[in-house]
């Protein structure tokens, strides 16, 4: 009898990888500032820093400042600073996703990606959120934790709210720089 033909064919796409896309952080679709459901697909391949804000903290200032001149320093060379405001600590972030970007754009000149206001911990946390904190075992307490992902989706390091974006610039240049180098290789 003679072989399926297709049988060969088929015997090198292994079945798992045909119907099962393995999640990351860019496999989620949020919602952004202004309401509309998008897909954080778009930035896969840049490194991003996703960060829970809030406009009454008393980490706001130093790090709306920090985090919008690392956007401006880096954000031409695949990187995004990514803001989830939330008001889930200390009631900090009371107001409407539109006063919140208005504050941000006025008061900082805040110029990265905003999201809708969401839940970043407990059981009605936003999808998103959950997988951050299923990869790094790491759960925010309070306003301004910062998680870095790289531009394959991965979850590179949390930081918590003390932690100043000074600090972590080093982290955040090195995985910046891997994808410049990578591209200046592939022209």
């Amino acid at each position: 009898s003679a072989a399926n033909p297709f049988a060969a064919a088929l015997s090198f796409f292994p079945a798992a990888r045909c119907c099962q896309k393995e999640t990351d952080f860019y496999t989620f679709k949020v919602v952004n500032i202004r309401g509309k459901l998008v897909s954080l697909e778009k930035y896969r391949g840049s490194v991003s820093l996703v960060v829970n804000v809030a406009s009454e903290c008393g980490f706001t200032d130093s790090h709306y400042k920090a985090l919008q001149q690392l956007q401006r320093d880096l954000g031409p060379h695949h990187f995004n600073v990514l803001a989830f405001p939330c008001n889930q600590f200390g009631q900090q972030e009371p107001d409407s996703n539109n006063e919140i970007e208005s504050f941000a754009r006025k008061t900082y000149g805040v110029s990265f990606p905003m999201f809708s206001k969401t839940a970043v911990t407990g059981a009605g946390a936003n999808a998103a959120f959950k997988y951050l904190i299923e990869s790094t075992g790491e759960e925010p307490t309070w306003n301004f934790w910062k998680y870095l992902v790289a531009p394959n989706g991965k979850v590179v390091k949390a930081w918590d709210s003390t932690v100043i974006i000074e600090e972590i610039k080093p982290y955040i240049t090195e995985l910046v720089r891997k994808i410049i180098l990578k591209k200046k290789d592939e022209l």
